[in-house]
């Protein structure tokens, strides 16, 4: 990887962690956490851990006797992990094929990474393979596109103004929506004692310009897709008309969201 690649990868992770976390994702770290039962001194793995927001959270709990470690496929994200939080081992990889020891961990857990994995089956196997006998799993996926109004809003005016191609990369952050799917993947996968639970969170964005612009500029580029300025523009218009039936206060912008957190043990 040369130095601009890498320092592009930077950039977007510190917008991420200025953004994202605290619009979507860092209310949902004490939620998996708790899910996970962390407790002072255990061992414990965040896989696609980004900049470590929910390994943070696991951090605090495991305490000085503890041990945590963060992995995701990024070098940027890790890098701004490193830079937000000491204490953390950091590591490169990915989900289906963990760098780690058999039996290295008391507890796995994983934020909103499932859904992007290439091989979901094998990702859950890896996470049983690292764990010890009578370890927990602890997975959270966003709840299907159709439970949360505004982004559906904003992937059909995607779709209506950009096309398919734009319209599923907003899709798929929600595709693992279904719960009997989930539970199905989970126990295929040998995951033992499986529940599902669904929890209600809020996003809170500056404003539905901010928001848009974040998944047009942000998110579409690393699914791949590069849309015109002119219809950049366009959209961001036409946004602020077409989600505002679902935002409960228009500046911030908030509005209510939901996922699935999936729990289990190794046998």
């Amino acid at each position: 990887m040369t130095d601009s690649t890498l320092q592009a990868q930077i950039e977007a992770a510190n917008a991420y962690e200025a953004l994202f976390v605290p619009a979507l994702f860092g209310q949902w770290a004490p939620k998996v956490a708790d899910a996970a039962g962390i407790q002072p001194g255990q061992r414990v793995l965040d896989v696609a851990c980004g900049t470590g927001v929910l390994a943070r959270e696991i951090a605090s709990r495991a305490g000085s006797t503890g041990h945590v470690a963060g992995l995701d496929p990024s070098p940027g994200m890790l890098e701004v992990a490193k830079q937000l939080t000491l204490g953390v081992e950091w590591r490169e990889g990915v989900a289906e094929s963990l760098p780690l020891a058999d039996q290295a961990f008391d507890a796995v857990v994983s934020q909103f990474g499932l859904m992007f994995f290439t091989d979901r089956r094998q990702a859950v196997r890896e996470m049983l393979r690292v764990l010890a006998p009578g370890g927990r799993l602890a997975v959270a996926v966003w709840d299907s596109l159709e439970n949360i109004p505004a982004y559906a809003a904003e992937v059909t005016l995607l779709e209506r103004v950009a096309g398919r191609p734009a319209a599923d990369a907003l899709r798929a952050p929600f595709v693992l929506g279904d719960q009997h799917a989930l539970e199905v993947l989970f126990r295929d996968a040998g995951v033992g004692s499986v529940e599902i639970a669904t929890h209600r969170g809020t996003a809170q964005f500056p404003s539905i310009h901010s928001m848009v612009e974040a998944d047009l500029r942000g998110w579409l580029p690393v699914m791949g897709v590069m849309l015109p300025e002119e219809q950049i523009k366009w959209i961001l218009e036409e946004a602020e008309q077409a989600l505002s039936p679902y935002v409960s206060e228009p500046a911030p912008t908030m509005f209510h969201l939901s996922a699935h957190i999936v729990t289990g043990a190794k046998p």
